[in-house]
Order: C-alpha cells, then structure tokens, then sequence
C-alpha cells in the first residue's frame, strides 16, 4: 500500500468510527413484515439504506428496506421484563382466546 492510500485508509477508518450506527430492517419477497437483520455506520440515512441494500440484500431476496439510527430507538430493558410487561397479564380481555376471528381476516 502506498503511502498516500495508507494514510488515506487511515483517515477514512477513522471517520467510519464516528459514523452513527443504524440498524437494518429488511422485508422479504414472502414477508408480511421488516426483521432486524444487522447494523452498520454511516454518515447519514442514505448511505445507510445504500450500504444495507448492498450488504443484507446481496441475494436480491429484500422488497423494502428500513434503516434507523440505532441512537433514536428507545427499548425496555431484559433485566426488567418481569416489572415491565407484568401489567399485561392482568388484561385478560386483550388475549385472542375471547374473540371469534371471522376466516376472511387473514394474517392475524
């Protein structure tokens, strides 16, 4: 390697690092819905959608993808499923099982 493009793959690992991480969402040909298949840096949401098409679509299988700066996702935390998702078993009524679902609806 040269020594301009050393410097150069240098200079430009080191902006990647400060690059936001964005997590990828892509919809397959069959899918009714986006799952979570990676992460990657990029400098701003079109290089991201760019760089996951190229990377999580290779095979040509995604119709739609999602990109999302991983900074703007709020999550509840697995240390606390228990305290978190604990007032949901108290709505019994919210559970499929007292509903009849009419066979036209698909996809439920």
């Amino acid at each position: 390697m040269s020594e301009k493009s050393a410097h150069s793959h240098t200079r430009h690992s080191r902006g990647q690092r400060n690059w936001p991480l964005w997590e990828v969402f892509v919809r397959g040909k069959r899918g009714l819905n986006h799952v979570h298949v990676g992460s990657l840096h990029a400098a701003d949401a079109e290089m991201a959608l760019h760089n996951a098409r190229d990377v999580y679509t290779r095979r040509n299988e995604g119709v739609s993808i999602w990109v999302v700066r991983a900074a703007d996702i709020t999550a509840s935390s697995p240390a606390e499923k228990d305290p978190f998702f604990a007032p949901s078993a108290d709505k019994v009524y919210r559970h499929p099982t007292f509903y009849d679902i009419p066979e036209e609806v698909p996809h439920l």
